[in-house]
């Protein structure tokens, strides 16, 4: 790069706002999180969005930062955090973060990514660890309550919820950078009792966390609730995947190794211990034990099934609660060197009863048994430009194995092929990887995905994803394929301007309602979304049109019954400078024939969550959320919604049901920070 480009260069960086750089990088996640919400069962993104949070608030320092730390930021490449780090070691510390833009492979919109997560602090003595008292004067606390008041009243509550309506949590944590972390979080929903029946102590969940890290060759030591992440999700998956979405700017595979559970997700954790020790420079290994009760129903000494939810709120939900114990152990070795990265990975676990549930035929060869065991071998491998990565695992039966190869050919022109293969048989209690299921079973496919940006101010996107499912699935009854694509284009003229449009088709095959599996036909699924996105200073303004059909053939020949859906949202924030207040509303008017051309309309949260209702019918949403800011130690938040229906008089069904066509929330969230 020649001098005037450099100042060119760093002149446009000097006038970009880091506000700007902050919302671009936020809005690159939510669309990720809101396209991940309409594909997968629901989750829970506290930890995540937790994480992100943390990293905009203490950023880090470029000039301290390891490679594990920067691993974290899924939009940086691997050669551009090797880069990153070469730059510090040869040249020495930075004195200003427009160094970046000297920093070889690094470009103007991954530096915009990263602006908001990174900081530029003298470093004295990076190798010495911090004292005792030193962590216990500086270290940051937390208390965040929440409470949730329906405004409306279900048919439970006449004679089978147990508890008030209201839902409440309360979480503490302490935290001193990324050397220490500690807390507790307690949650009850809605229906459930509090201190009384089988929730004598409290809440009806709670959550205990100690995390230890970067103590000289222990980087990592936790106790209490944690989670896992190690090779590419064959065999223990916790980390946060992006799986299929309209970006790449966020494809990497990294294990996120050990990592504390602070969440009120109830399902998804290991309690016990782990650790992570450096053995050599380029060695590290990981052991973990956990021991846990669990959820289900356990008839004549066998479990007949595992219950996810969490909820307790009547006498049969609470007989659920706690009903067997789940043991399990395992461990990662990982070799890391130059451009070669290899792990092995394995786990044992089993259950203090035998988990034989009542399998449908689409579920044969579904988890059953006592006891249980993967292991799976990873690798990486960078040549040049091109990246390869890789999982092979196995269980007690069947296999799974699942290769990317990744190149940057350009600046801003990237390729990525994914091959998977999970047998009809492989089962992993804990995998969770990439594909168009939810676990790494009974699938084959290619997925092929570019990006290109031939123009300022453009950018492209387009991938083919073709499948196969070995064996059957839910509502479909025999061995089928499908094919999965998808295209986007986006046009932002200046900084505080978006306009895209992706398009998105889906072709399945599923068995005809009322032929009780013995035709099975294809399903077609159009999506159309249109977005713009202006944020002049403190406003924000968003208008998102989206369009669904849905169709498939009858049975009849090659006559088609065709569904539709459609929804327009408008939302509009405002953020006062002389005033801490931050106010934004939001309307959604959706129309869809069924539950299958159903539409998706995300909405501003509360602080760590991402919420995306569905809808189907006729109807309207309006919401409002107002933050206020008193200081930095008191923060108070308030959100109002309501969704009206016009095509119903009820809503819901069984203890759920609603009289009336309206469903009013008042949500409420307060937190200290000290």
């Amino acid at each position: 790069m020649t001098l005037i480009k450099i100042g060119v260069f760093m002149s446009m960086l000097l006038i970009t706002p880091m506000l700007v750089a902050q919302n671009a990088t936020l809005s690159l996640w939510e669309e990720n999180l809101e396209q991940l919400s309409a594909d997968e069962e629901e989750r829970n993104w506290e930890d995540e969005l937790e994480t992100l949070s943390v990293r905009l608030q203490e950023p880090v320092n470029i000039n301290a930062a390891t490679k594990r730390q920067l691993e974290e930021f899924p939009f940086l490449t691997d050669i551009q955090i090797e880069n990153i780090l070469a730059y510090v070691y040869i040249n020495g510390q930075m004195q200003t973060l427009y160094e970046l833009q000297l920093v070889k492979e690094m470009d103007r919109q991954t530096i915009e990514l990263l602006l908001p997560f990174v900081c530029i602090k003298t470093v004295k003595d990076p190798s010495r660890y911090p004292s005792l008292k030193t962590v216990l004067k500086y270290a940051g606390q937390e208390v965040l309550t929440r409470l949730d008041i329906p405004l409306y009243t279900r048919k439970g509550y006449e004679k089978n919820y147990l508890g008030p309506a209201v839902y409440h949590s309360l979480r503490y944590s302490f935290r001193y950078g990324d050397y220490f972390q500690a807390g507790i979080t307690g949650e009850k929903d809605a229906g459930e009792p509090f201190f009384a029946l089988h929730d004598k102590k409290g809440y009806d969940y709670y959550s205990f966390y100690g995390l230890l890290k970067n103590r000289g060759r222990l980087k990592a030591l936790a106790l209490g609730n944690y989670k896992l992440g190690f090779g590419l999700g064959l065999v223990i998956g916790a980390d946060f995947g992006l799986g299929k979405t309209f970006s790449m700017s966020a494809s990497e595979f990294r294990r996120g190794g050990i990592r504390k559970h602070s969440s009120t997700d109830s399902y998804n954790y290991f309690r016990g211990t782990a650790v992570t020790v450096e053995i050599l420079r380029f060695l590290e290994l990981s052991a973990f034990y956990s021991h846990r009760s669990m959820d289900g129903v356990v008839k004549g000494g066998k479990i007949a099934s595992i219950y996810k939810t969490g909820l307790h709120r009547t006498e049969k939900e609470a007989d659920k609660m706690n009903a067997f114990v789940m043991q399990s152990a395992g461990g990662n070795l990982t070799y890391e060197k130059n451009r070669l990265k290899v792990g092995v990975t394995g786990i044992y676990y089993r259950f203090n009863h035998p988990y034989e549930p009542d399998l449908k035929k689409y579920a044969k060869y579904n988890l059953h048994g006592n006891d249980f065991y993967n292991l799976g071998v990873d690798y990486k491998y960078r040549w040049g430009k091109l990246v390869w990565v890789g999982e092979g695992a196995v269980g007690k039966q069947g296999y799974a194995l699942l290769n990317q190869l990744k190149y940057k050919i350009l600046t801003g022109y990237q390729l990525l092929l994914i091959h998977r293969c999970y047998s009809h048989d492989y089962w992993s209690f804990f995998g969770r990887s990439f594909g168009e299921g939810s676990a790494p079973q009974n699938e084959n496919g290619w997925y092929l995905a570019t990006e290109a940006a031939p123009w300022a101010h453009w950018k492209f996107f387009a991938s083919l994803d073709m499948f196969s499912f070995p064996w059957w699935k839910y509502r479909i009854s025999k061995a089928s394929q499908g094919i999965d694509g998808m295209f986007q284009a986006a046009y932002s003229p200046q900084k505080n301007l978006l306009l895209y449009l992706n398009y998105r088709y889906k072709r399945k095959e599923r068995d005809v309602s009322g032929t009780g599996g013995k035709v099975t036909l294809p399903v077609f699924h159009h999506k159309l979304r249109c977005r713009l996105a202006y944020t002049p200073g403190a406003f924000a303004c968003r208008t998102t049109v989206d369009y669904n059909c849905f169709r498939q053939q009858s049975g009849k020949g090659h006559e088609f019954e065709g569904k539709q859906g459609w929804q327009c949202t408008q939302s509009c924030a405002y953020t006062f400078s002389g005033f801490p207040l931050a106010v934004s509303v939001q309307g959604t008017y959706f129309h869809t024939d069924d539950y299958d051309s159903r539409i998706y309309a995300s909405e501003k949260g509360l602080v760590y969550t991402f919420y995306t209702p569905s809808f189907y019918g006729s109807g309207f949403r309006y919401s409002a959320h107002i933050r206020c800011d008193l200081n930095k130690t008191f923060m108070f938040l308030v959100k109002f919604g309501q969704t009206a229906y016009r095509d119903r008089e009820t809503i819901g069904s069984g203890n759920d049901l609603i009289e009336g066509n309206t469903k009013t929330d008042l949500q409420m969230q307060f937190r200290i920070k000290f």
